[in-house]
């Protein structure tokens, strides 16, 4: 289990609880402009709120990624949003500084890159929009309507049970519906933190990561993440480390997700964490 190493110094860089964590890190440090910073949205570069639509950057994030990312080889944040909407609720755009940032949405299904504004993607899944259709009446019938919602993702669509009276039970009485009109529909069930999110197979945060990682070549990779979707990111940087690329795997603290937190080279207290880390890296970097 990786220990939590937030520092009360804001400046100062932690250190990792593992050999390949330092090991990453170390990399990270000798050879900035190979290194790929990749960061989760929510949860990691802001706070969880019970509707994600009121979801914006932690305040300070959008500056400490301004100070890294010239130094480093990319930064990408990586999130299961429409990139257009990470970017807005992020507030990335026309920012100087961040011309290394690019945002790979859906899964990396879709990619908005800095320097051109521009969303680049292909058709969408038709067994979104079909699955989609069908959820009013499948929550209806399990009666777990009452403080559920449906959100809205254009490639994928996803419920929440966070605002209902018992969001734990809504959410296990809901897994097995969910999956079945998934399998229907040729999609899978992605589970989150009181959410389950239907979305087309071969789209994860670690493929994403995978791919981007080895398009620009990257020498080093740390990534950051607060939920179960990001565990395929940690297997990416885990693979990426077998073959030679050093990586640190950073938990954006969570009680209600221990297997990240269990994997993780480092932990950090939530957003407010992820982003003195950010902040202190650029600090060290020449």
């Amino acid at each position: 289990m990786a220990s939590h190493t937030d520092s009360t110094d804001p400046a100062a860089l932690p250190t990792p609880a593992t050999q390949a964590g330092r090991d990453g890190l170390d990399a990270l440090l000798a050879h900035p402009g190979k290194a790929l910073i990749g960061l989760d949205f929510d949860g990691t570069l802001a706070p969880i709120v019970a509707d994600p639509e009121q979801a914006r950057a932690h305040p300070d994030a959008v500056p400490a990624l301004a100070a890294l990312a010239p130094k480093v080889a990319a930064v990408a944040v990586v999130t299961g949003r429409p990139p257009g909407v990470a970017v807005r609720h992020g507030g990335f755009a026309g920012v100087p500084g961040l011309e290394h940032l690019v945002v790979l949405g859906h899964y990396g299904a879709e990619r908005w890159d800095a320097v051109t504004g521009s969303v680049t993607a292909p058709a969408p899944h038709p067994g979104v929009a079909a699955a989609r259709a069908e959820l009013p009446g499948l929550l209806d019938r399990v009666g777990a309507w009452q403080g559920t919602w449906i959100e809205e993702k254009g490639r994928a669509v996803a419920v929440h049970t966070r605002r209902a009276s018992d969001p734990q039970a809504a959410f296990e009485a809901l897994r097995e519906p969910l999956t079945d009109l998934a399998t229907r529909h040729g999609l899978v069930v992605e589970p989150g933190r009181m959410v389950l999110e239907l979305r087309p197979p071969g789209m994860d945060k670690g493929v994403a990561l995978l791919e981007y990682a080895r398009e620009i070549g990257a020498g080093s990779v740390l990534y950051a993440g607060d939920d179960l979707g990001d565990l395929a990111a940690f297997t990416s940087v885990d693979k990426l480390r077998a073959s030679g690329t050093p990586g640190v795997l950073v938990c954006s603290g969570s009680e209600e997700v221990t297997e990240l937190r269990d994997r993780a080279d480092l932990v950090v207290d939530g957003p407010s964490g992820v982003v003195r880390l950010l902040r202190a890296l650029a600090e060290r970097l020449p």
